[in-house]
C-alpha cells in the first residue's frame, strides 16, 4: 500500500503506475538491540492477498502462470469477489488482514486473527480504502465500514474459501520455498553479518549506518525502533517487489521476494520428489521432504513403509550430508530437516 497523509500503514514499490522519486525511502534504524531482535516470519494472509491481486492482473505476474492456469479452475466466484473488493488490484491492504508474521504462523492461526481482528481498527482501514476508492467498489466498502462485525464474518468465510480453492492445494510447496529463503538468510547472517544479509534481500534494499534502507515509490520514512526489532517475511506470490510495515501498533515488517521463484514452483510434490529422487535415491527423497517436523526414528520408518533399521541407515546418511538433524529428547531421538535440507528443497522448486 501507498502510504500518505491518511496514515496508511503498509507502503509498496510497484513495478507499475505513478513516477518514482529517486530519493524515496524508508530506512529501519537498528540500534544493537534491535539487531538481536531481527527475525524472519511467515505471512499466509500476505500470500493470499497478493494471490487475489495476481489474479485480478495475471499480466503483471508471469512468475505465477503456472499456478494461476489451475487456481482459476477452483476459484470461488462470491469469495474471491468479496475479497477483491476488499483488496484491490494495487496500493493499500488492510491491517487487519493479517496478523504479525512469525515462523510457526499457520493459515489456521491467521484466518483465526481475521476472525477476532478489533472492530475499530477495521472502521479506520475501512475509511482509507473508501479513500481510495471510487464508484461500486467505494459504496461496497462505505457500507462494510458501517457494518464492520458483518463485514468480518463475511470477508473471514471468503478468506477460508479461497484459501481453500487455491492456495492450500500448493501451500506445501510454498512454504517449502519460504522456509528455504530464510535458511538461506540465516545462514549468510551467521556466515557474513546481517549487513551482507539486508544487502541481499532485494535490488531496492540496502544496509548502511546502522539502518535497513528501502526505497520506494512516494513515501520516505525514518523509523526508530527503539529495541523492538524488524520481521523480515519472504513472499511467494508478491515477487515482484517490496513492501513495508511502518505504523503502529503493528509490528515494523519488511516483505520481500523469496529466492527461487520461477514459473514452475507450483509443481506437485510428487513431481518435486522424482526430481530429489534422482540425486538421494526415492526412500531418501520421501524422508527429506517429510521431516519439516520433528520425528522418531520409528514414525520416519512407519511413515516411509520402511523398517526401522532402514529408516536409521537413511537418516545417518542423510544427516552425515547435513540435510537432516537428530536430537535426543530423553529416550527418543528427534529427525528434523537442517537450514541446508530447507535449501536443497526449495532448489527443487
Amino acid at each position: 500500500m501507498d502510504r500518505n497523509s491518511t496514515g496508511a500503514s503498509v507502503v509498496r514499490d510497484a513495478p507499475v503506475e505513478g513516477v518514482e522519486h529517486p530519493d524515496h525511502r524508508v530506512e529501519f534504524e537498528l540500534s544493537p538491540g534491535d539487531i538481536q531482535a531481527v527475525r524472519f516470519g511467515i505471512s499466509p494472509g500476505h500470500e493470499l492477498a497478493h494471490a487475489v491481486r495476481v489474479l485480478l492482473r495475471p499480466e503483471q505476474h508471469p512468475l505465477q502462470w503456472g499456478w494461476l492456469r489451475s487456481a482459476r479452475a477452483r476459484l470461488p466466484r462470491e469469495g474471491f469477489r468479496l475479497l477483491a473488493a476488499v483488496i484491490g488490484d494495487d496500493g493499500y491492504l488492510p491491517d487487519f488482514l493479517t496478523t504479525t508474521a512469525a515462523w510457526d504462523l499457520t493459515p489456521d492461526a491467521e484466518l483465526e486473527a481475521l476472525r477476532r481482528a478489533p472492530l475499530a481498527g477495521m472502521r479506520v482501514d475501512f475509511g482509507k480504502m473508501v479513500a481510495r476508492s471510487t464508484g461500486a467498489r467505494q459504496q461496497a466498502l462505505r457500507d462494510m465500514q458501517d457494518r464492520p462485525q458483518r463485514a468480518r464474518n463475511l470477508i473471514a468465510e471468503a478468506w477460508s474459501d479461497v484459501w481453500d480453492a487455491v492456495l492450500a492445494p500448493v501451500w506445501p510447496q510454498l512454504e517449502r520455498i519460504l522456509r528455504a529463503d530464510i535458511a538461506v538468510r540465516a545462514r549468510t547472517i551467521a556466515s557474513a553479518g546481517i549487513g551482507a544479509m539486508a544487502g541481499d534481500l532485494h535490488p531496492r534494499v540496502s544496509w548502511g549506518a546502522g539502518a535497513v534502507q528501502v526505497r520506494l515509490r512516494r513515501h520516505s520514512e525514518q523509523v526508530d525502533r527503539r529495541g523492538s526489532g524488524l520481521v523480515l517475511v519472504p513472499s511467494v506470490m508478491s515477487s515482484w517487489g517490496c513492501m513495508v510495515l511502518t505504523e503502529p501498533p503493528a509490528q515494523p515488517t519488511l516483505f520481500y521476494p523469496a529466492r527461487g521463484v520461477t514459473a514452475g514452483w507450483a509443481r506437485g510434490t510428487v513431481e518435486i520428489a522424482d526430481a530429489l529422487g534422482a540425486l538421494l535415491g526415492p526412500a531418501r527423497a520421501g524422508i527429506l521432504l517429510s521431516a519439516d517436523s520433528a520425528r522418531t526414528t520409528s514414525q520416519v520408518a512407519a511413515d516411509a513403509g520402511i523398517s526401522a533399521s532402514t529408516a536409521s541407515h537413511h537418516l545417518t546418511v542423510l544427516r552425515g550430508a547435513g540435510l537432516i538433524a537428530s536430537e535426543r529428547d530423553a529416550a527418543r531421538m528427534l529427525h528434523q530437516r537442517t537450514p541446508l535440507g530447507e535449501a536443497m528443497i526449495g532448489a527443487a522448486l
